[in-house]
């Protein structure tokens, strides 16, 4: 088990929740609690706490925590968001799983996860800083790739996109272009800004989050079993 207080959890969740409240932004702001790294029972205490849409980065550990969970986890069955790059031999694993794949960064994957999950929930992601590591496409190819996803027929609802590396106003920039060509697509979802960054995402637009260390701590390193 994850040595986590869930009394703590809670306080940063309060304390999340007023930083989204004094960033403003025009619309409510979902928060997506990002779990990679940490085990089940982290999941079941995001959904105690009322958080119903939670992130992976990796398949085999959204895997491993959805069999461990059950069908009829006592919070209630979780909205799993795919979030990291995904290789398409993993698709057909996760198609079952997954609510929203925010991470869709090339035709074939769509292509794929298309003939897995027939009209599927799918954010496209934007390369907002050229970092590679990061994933996604430069905005100017963003047009086509949405219209290949619809052609598909999945269900593009939005666009999603990782700030760089850096002071969280590095990130600025890159999210007010993600949202002005969002607003030229006619797409609603806005999936931009992490722990650090999230008040200058919110600023620009957002309308989702993504957080996991600001909610849930220090995650154990990758390889090293939580608790």
């Amino acid at each position: 088990m994850t040595a986590l207080d869930p009394g703590a959890v809670e306080a940063r969740l309060a304390a999340l929740r007023e930083r989204l409240d004094a960033a403003g932004g025009q619309r409510p702001v979902e928060l997506v609690a990002v779990t990679k790294g940490f085990g089940a029972d982290v999941v079941e205490l995001a959904l105690a706490l009322g958080l119903r849409s939670v992130g992976e980065n990796y398949a085999q550990e959204l895997l491993a925590k959805h069999a461990e969970l059950g069908p009829t986890p006592a919070g209630g069955p979780p909205r799993w968001h795919f979030l990291g790059r995904l290789q398409r031999n993993k698709v057909r694993q996760l198609a079952p799983v997954v609510a929203v794949w925010e991470s869709v960064d090339r035709p074939a994957l769509a292509d794929e996860i298309a003939r897995r999950a027939p009209g599927a929930t799918v954010l496209v992601q934007a390369n907002l800083s050229g970092e590679p590591q990061k994933g996604g496409v430069p905005l100017e190819e963003v047009p086509d790739l949405v219209a290949r996803c619809r052609a598909d027929g999945l269900d593009v609802v939005g666009l999603m996109g990782v700030g760089p590396t850096g002071p969280p106003e590095r990130a600025r920039s890159g999210f007010r272009a993600l949202v002005a060509l969002a607003d030229e697509l006619g797409l609603p979802v806005r999936s931009i800004g992490m722990s650090a960054d999230l008040e200058v995402a919110v600023e620009e637009g957002a309308t989702e989050v993504r957080v996991g260390r600001a909610l849930f701590g220090e995650r154990p390193a990758r390889g090293v079993p939580p608790g």
